[in-house]
């Protein structure tokens, strides 16, 4: 998801909510759940997200800056396998080109459904949960856990792809202010998001071990305002690969919905799309770097 863009539960102190934090729900003995917990990712038609970014990259001895912009809209809907789902229109997510990413949200939260174009490696991932509702402080999720996959690259080119073995989680870290171009957001949700891969080198029977991890900022009533990504490829040869991308929001736009003037609760049947996601979380948008970097 770019809002939504994909995993790592560091060793933070994770804040617990008390009923001065607005937003929290109140019912029963959880006090870390937060209420309206859909309202921190919108998803209307017509709504759009303006980002600017920076990537700073390369191995450890070379280090290479870059910026870049993109737009994130809400295009409308499509039917995939039977399923209705929210289509999130990216003009440069991550400075990787134009995209669609496809979610749906129900009562139980926001599932991953894949991006146009993909990659071979998440299309074996598809689809997984990127939010789990009502959102709960300190709680993680396991997105996937699958071994043995298509690589779909040949990194030590012996003419064979590689196997991957591939775990995601994601974890509702707390609760901080955030600071961007669009001004200043109280009471942001903290996602930090982990994903690992041990690729299984055919020629040599190597492992060569990758690692993503991404923390964002979702603003209630708004979506993602920031994301900080780290993707780091130990060495094939001599040198490893590091890759660090940060989006934040500069203006945006969320379009008003009939739903949302009279709701207690997201609807089972209303869609969500993300961003961010690096938005990550949750293309897997590190696998197309890999990649890059045979």
């Amino acid at each position: 998801m770019k809002h939504a863009h994909t995993y790592l539960s560091i060793g933070f102190v994770l804040l617990l909510l008390s009923a001065a934090l607005p937003g929290q729900s109140m019912g029963g003995d959880d006090l870390n759940a937060i209420g309206q917990s859909s309202d921190y990712f919108p998803d209307t038609v017509g709504s759009h997200w303006e980002y600017h970014g920076q990537i700073t990259e390369g191995p450890l001895q070379t280090i290479e800056h870059k910026f870049f912009t993109n737009v994130s809209t809400v295009v409308g809907t499509r039917t995939l396998r039977g399923m209705t789902v929210t289509v999130f229109h990216d003009t440069n997510p991550g400075n990787h080109g134009p995209s669609d990413s496809f979610y749906r949200r129900d009562v139980v939260g926001i599932v991953y459904h894949g991006s146009e174009p993909g990659t071979p490696l998440e299309k074996q991932l598809i689809p997984y949960q990127i939010v789990r509702f009502p959102i709960k402080i300190s709680s993680t999720i396991q997105q996937f856990d699958k071994k043995g996959l298509d690589f779909g690259t040949d990194m030590d080119r012996d003419g064979v792809n590689e196997k991957v073995d591939a775990q995601g989680t994601s974890t509702v870290a707390g609760i901080e202010t955030v600071t961007v171009e669009a001004g200043t957001f109280k009471d942001a949700v903290k996602v930090e998001a982990f994903m690992r891969m041990r690729i299984h080198l055919s020629g040599t029977s190597r492992i060569v071990t990758g690692t993503d991890v991404m923390t964002a900022w979702f603003a209630k009533g708004v979506g993602l305002v920031k994301y900080v990504e780290r993707q780091e490829l130990s060495p094939l040869e001599d040198r490893g690969v590091i890759t660090e991308i940060t989006e934040e929001l500069d203006s945006y736009e969320v379009k008003a919905s009939k739903a949302s003037l009279d709701r207690s609760e997201t609807p089972a049947e209303s869609l969500f799309a993300d961003h961010t996601a690096d938005h990550k979380l949750h293309q897997v948008i590190f696998a197309s770097r890999l990649r890059s970097h045979p």
